[in-house]
């Protein structure tokens, strides 16, 4: 089958083969790992870079007419506000792919309004209140600190900090305003909740495939916030030197497990995500579960804790992809 890989990039001028050489030398990217693994599946693939014009985007998908894109564009220009564009695009010129709609990745990139629409289907999620820019904050009773500030319209821990956690109106101004000027969009403002850390990967549409439960474990985080800072996701010498760790979440009750599972299957549905996603939870020491957010597009790297857990369930890394090939296309035949 033809499949075209579509993904973010920082070379608008490479051609297929440029990519190419990259998956044969095993580079170890997101894309690359996906087109290795659609090509072990028998697929003739086209890598397709999207950098800051769609034209040659869309040329180069005219003239391979894949059967499917496989979608892992996370941003357009830079911004990841606009990861939903290139799915608006793909679905105006008709071509079926990967991944939610554009108003699955529009609406779950909004932290604010993902949390209104959760709390709607009785979902928990912190109490929270969103502060546009140049707004001075004015912190609702009903907020109590410590708070924690984040950028409204980012992803993967971008722009969440030790600094991003406040203990009263001060430093919450003080950090309102930094969002603000650093990142040139609103804050949204919410009540930590103290407890486990976990991340729960699905699959799938109308029936979902829940996969085991990852914790973020947090080793040595003596006088610092047990928080998923950008630096505990991402800085691998950081998480060294923290003994953060990525694990199977152990000690769970079935009757905890079954509420987990429960609440991320009615997140999934209730943000009109499609094929697989992520929802990451905190869980207090009742356990209360608590949805803090939602990621429509989650990282498909095969050493990342979305294709660890699809291991876990019996999924070679391959065999996951291919799933979400499949899924993918039973939705847009069905």
């Amino acid at each position: 089958m033809k499949i075209a890989v579509v993904f973010d990039t920082l070379h608008p001028d490479w051609e297929d083969a440029d990519y190419k050489k990259e998956v044969d030398a095993k580079v170890e990217e997101a894309e690359y790992d996906v087109g290795r693994a659609l090509m072990a599946q028998g697929h003739e693939v086209l890598m397709v870079g999207v950098a800051d014009q769609l034209a040659p985007v869309l040329e180069r998908l005219a003239t391979f007419q894949p059967k499917l894109v496989f979608n892992g564009c996370e941003s357009f220009r830079g911004h990841a506000r606009h990861e939903y564009a290139l799915a608006t695009v793909l679905e105006m010129h008709g071509y079926r792919y990967t991944g939610s709609s554009p108003t699955g990745l529009l609406v779950a990139r909004n932290k604010s309004l993902t949390k209104k629409i959760l709390a709607h289907h009785e979902i928990r999620v912190p109490a929270f209140a969103e502060f546009r820019p140049g707004e001075k904050p004015v912190r609702p009773s009903e907020l109590r600190f410590p708070l924690i500030v984040k950028p409204l319209l980012e992803d993967a821990s971008v722009g969440i900090a030790q600094a991003s956690v406040v203990e009263d109106d001060e430093e919450l101004g003080v950090r309102v305003k930094f969002i603000h000027e650093k990142f040139q969009q609103a804050a949204i403002v919410e009540e930590l909740i103290e407890g486990r850390e976990l991340y729960v990967g699905l699959i799938g549409n109308g029936t979902l495939q829940v996969l085991p439960i990852v914790e973020l474990t947090f080793g040595e985080a003596d006088g610092e916030h047990r928080i998923a800072t950008y630096k505990a996701k991402w800085d691998e010498e950081y998480r060294k030197r923290k003994k953060i760790k990525n694990v199977y979440a152990k000690g769970l009750s079935d009757e905890v497990a079954a509420k987990i599972a429960d609440t991320c299957t009615t997140a999934f549905h209730a943000l009109w995500l499609q094929d697989y996603g992520r929802v990451d939870l905190r869980l207090t020491h009742d356990d209360a579960v608590y949805v803090l957010e939602v990621n429509p597009n989650p990282f498909l790297a095969q050493e990342n804790e979305m294709a660890d857990a699809a291991e876990k369930a019996g999924m070679s890394y391959d065999a996951f992809i291919q799933r979400i090939v499949e899924e993918a296309l039973a939705r847009r035949s069905a």
